[in-house]
């Protein structure tokens, strides 16, 4: 029997601890998603680097962030796996940690694209890219500006994306 051909795209968002940053660019993805009308050709998930969190839902200031932008979200977090990086065409880190530690996890058989979700963000002055860890933080604000971030960084991937306009 002949490979089956794969019929979407799968993007994973990833994070430390997949309770802050990850999951809200996987809502607002998904979200861009049915925006350009790509929910049928495209898939995203989330997941963890480290463990610490496994099974919670995200931070509950994420979760309001989301759902004052009309976002349900349902996944807890998971960690990531090396079958991962056979899943997924393209694996976004959240900020520089993120990509060293993935960098240092990816298999040399995977073809998967390394991406930093920040680098779409060319919109915006350069202060403003930094999507940080709001894990110290207090208050929904820093969320607001991830949400905000991933708002414009997975749109403009998305366009380049459906341009074959994505190098590495």
């Amino acid at each position: 029997m002949g490979k089956q051909a794969k019929t979407k795209t799968h993007v994973l968002m990833v994070c430390v601890d997949n309770i802050y940053r990850s999951p809200i660019a996987e809502a607002v993805m998904r979200k861009s998603f049915a925006k350009l009308g790509l929910q049928n050709h495209w898939h995203v998930d989330s997941a963890a680097i480290e463990s610490w969190h496994l099974g919670d839902k995200p931070d509950p200031r994420a979760l309001g962030v989301l759902s004052k932008h009309g976002i349900e979200y349902q996944n807890c977090a998971r960690l990531l796996v090396s079958d991962d990086f056979k899943k997924f065409d393209y694996i976004f880190g959240m900020d520089q940690s993120d990509m060293a530690s993935l960098r240092q996890l990816i298999p040399s058989y995977s073809n998967t694209k390394l991406l930093l979700l920040s680098d779409f963000l060319f919109t915006l002055q350069p202060r403003e890219r930094l999507i940080e860890d709001p894990h110290y933080n207090m208050g929904e604000a820093p969320f607001e500006k991830i949400f905000d971030q991933c708002s414009h960084a997975c749109l403009n991937f998305l366009k380049q994306a459906r341009l074959n306009e994505i190098w590495i």
